[in-house]
């Protein structure tokens, strides 16, 4: 599992940077940088609930099936759109929102599934490893990606990430791993409504979605606007935009291993509530910065922090859900992980235009610095775990 998801990612961040560069060579428009973001995001948001329930009444490996055949014939359509040169960015918005709509499902299928394949104390150490195959190809995505950029062009990228979904497609074919729901005659509302109601059962869980929506919110954008950053400030070309987030991706397979060889440490809130004071001073360090590799320097802290402050809050949603509940729980964490994506996007991409996109994102690294210190000193909920 861990090879085939690590093959897609790769794939998948392949696009995500061709994908990006090409909306911005089509338009040079920041705010369609963001839309992208938000319609890949908002299916994830507006029905990841619903994904969750499914994912607790079907086989979560069909799902995941399902969910892979849909983004490979994205990726595979795109592919063919720019090889023929006939693609317009309406066309690109379009597939971003119907891949988004495929992950909606797909993401609390495979977030449920990961912990049957480990026993429970092994839960941390395997949400840190998931981490690192998806940072490990965060690193080797873009860097391939830049390279074929400038050598073969986008449609390459595309059709690179589409062969890659093959990957997850065999591995999924193999594991032994099957999750078989009781049969049941309740209605999904009534089903959804169980799931909420667990969570507000678990007072420190409510803390922790809330976290993880604000978190996703502030920090992801900064990853959105990179192109803008290589093209308008660095002046620099495809090639440097790869190295950016290849480095980005290092930190991050830093921050995950860290957590990983930790294992399961006590007063987990408290650490990921320090790490995401350095992620906030990583962004805004990253903004403000005008030499390059000084911003090498803070993409690597902010990676690294990332996926700290990531593995480790989903370690801990993770560990107070039980198994009969893990689909509706982990749709409400990925409803609110992934929605604060797109709600982030929408909201820099409306201020960037009035406040410039260093000024924008260094406010975010404040606000985090801010929301850490507020959940450390004032809700002490996440600090106590």
């Amino acid at each position: 599992m861990w090879f085939g998801a690590c093959t897609s990612s790769i794939g998948t961040w392949m696009q995500i940077v061709a994908q990006g560069w090409l909306i911005y060579r089509l338009s040079h428009s920041a705010f369609l940088l963001a839309l992208d973001q938000f319609l890949a995001g908002i299916p994830i948001f507006l029905l990841s609930l619903i994904g969750g329930v499914v994912a607790d009444r079907t086989e979560r490996r069909k799902i995941l099936l399902i969910s892979q055949y849909i983004q490979m014939a994205c990726a595979g359509v795109l592919t063919l759109l720019v090889a023929t040169e006939v693609v317009r960015v309406w066309q690109i918005l379009s597939l971003s929102f119907v891949a988004g709509v495929a992950q909606s499902f797909g993401g609390p299928a495979y977030q449920a599934l990961i912990p049957t394949l480990v026993d429970r104390e092994d839960m941390p150490n395997a949400i840190a490893l998931n981490s690192i195959q998806f940072n490990l190809a965060v690193t080797v995505g873009p860097a391939l990606a830049g390279i074929t950029l400038a050598r073969l062009g986008e449609k390459w990228c595309f059709g690179l990430n589409a062969l890659s979904f093959l990957a997850p497609v065999v591995t999924l074919l193999l594991i032994s791993a099957r999750f078989v729901p009781e049969t049941t005659k309740e209605s999904m509302f009534n089903s959804l409504k169980q799931g909420i109601h667990f969570l507000r059962q678990q007072g420190s869980m409510e803390a922790l979605i809330v976290l993880a929506f604000c978190m996703t919110a502030l920090s992801m954008p900064m990853r959105t606007y990179i192109p803008v950053f290589v093209k308008d400030i660095f002046q620099r070309g495809p090639e440097t935009y790869g190295n950016l987030l290849s480095l980005m991706g290092v930190g991050s397979i830093c921050g995950s291993l860290a957590v990983a060889g930790l294992g399961n440490i006590r007063n987990k809130g408290r650490f990921a509530l320090s790490m995401l004071i350095c992620l906030g001073l990583g962004i805004s360090g990253f903004s403000f910065s005008r030499f390059l590799n000084l911003s090498y320097v803070m993409l690597l802290v902010v990676g690294a922090s990332m996926m700290a402050v990531f593995a480790t809050v989903t370690s801990l949603v993770q560990l107070i859900t039980t198994n009969e509940m893990r689909g509706r729980v982990m749709s409400v964490y990925n409803c609110a992980f992934r929605g604060g994506m797109p709600m982030g996007n929408l909201a820099t991409g409306w201020l960037v235009p009035r406040f410039t996109v260093p000024l924008v994102l260094g406010a975010n690294g404040f606000l985090l610095v801010l929301l850490a210190l507020y959940f450390l000193l004032v809700q002490r909920r996440v600090a106590a775990l």
